[in-house]
């Protein structure tokens, strides 16, 4: 088995990992278990990216998928039950829908698609190439991707930090984790 296959056969294993925990996520009623499974769906998720070659978009998918969003996920599950109720049977129906009308149009731009890997791919030509030629004259980072986020793109990386703190700050406010504790001892009091 040569390297190229193996990368496939670890593409794959990771795609259907990534369909049965998606699986199991619909199907649990138990808020904890699907918390969990949300945080194992993005860490397998950084590894197909990794597999893929797209190390910066695996370290974002690790940090805020299964990182950042499982630990607001398990603040917010603390105020909640701890089981889902069933949905009614519309709902199931509408989703399955959505579901498969969605699905339906990804498989139909599937022949649009460049070839994996193709040089002459948009991802690997245009744009790409002058950033790959442009670095290390332009900048002192050894690392392309690091260049581009940190320098060419580094107000728009400020801008991501400033929303997900943001975001995470806006959560522990509603969830008022300062001032929750103390009302809940003087009413126990």
């Amino acid at each position: 088995m040569s390297g190229a296959d193996l990368t496939q056969f670890l593409d794959y294993t990771l795609i259907a990992m990534l369909l049965a925990v998606g699986f199991a996520i619909v199907r649990l009623r138990n808020l904890f278990a699907v918390v969990m499974l949300t945080g194992v769906y993005s860490l397998l998720s950084a590894a197909w990216f990794v597999s893929l070659d797209a190390v910066d978009v695996a370290f974002t998918e690790a940090a805020v998928g299964a990182g950042i969003s499982t630990v607001l996920m398990l603040g917010a599950m603390l105020l909640t039950a701890r089981e889902a109720e069933a949905p009614g049977r519309g709902r199931h129906l509408a989703a399955m829908l959505v579901v498969t009308v969605a699905g339906m149009a990804l498989f139909f731009a599937i022949p649009d698609m460049p070839v994996y890997g193709a040089a002459d791919s948009p991802a690997n030509s245009y744009v790409g190439a002058s950033y790959l030629e442009r670095t290390p004259n332009e900048i002192e980072i050894p690392n392309v991707v690091t260049a581009v986020l940190a320098s060419y793109r580094g107000y728009d990386t400020f801008g991501e930090v400033v929303v997900i703190f943001t975001a995470a700050l806006g959560v522990i406010l509603l969830l008022g984790f300062n001032t929750g504790g103390a009302r809940r001892r003087e009413d126990e009091e």
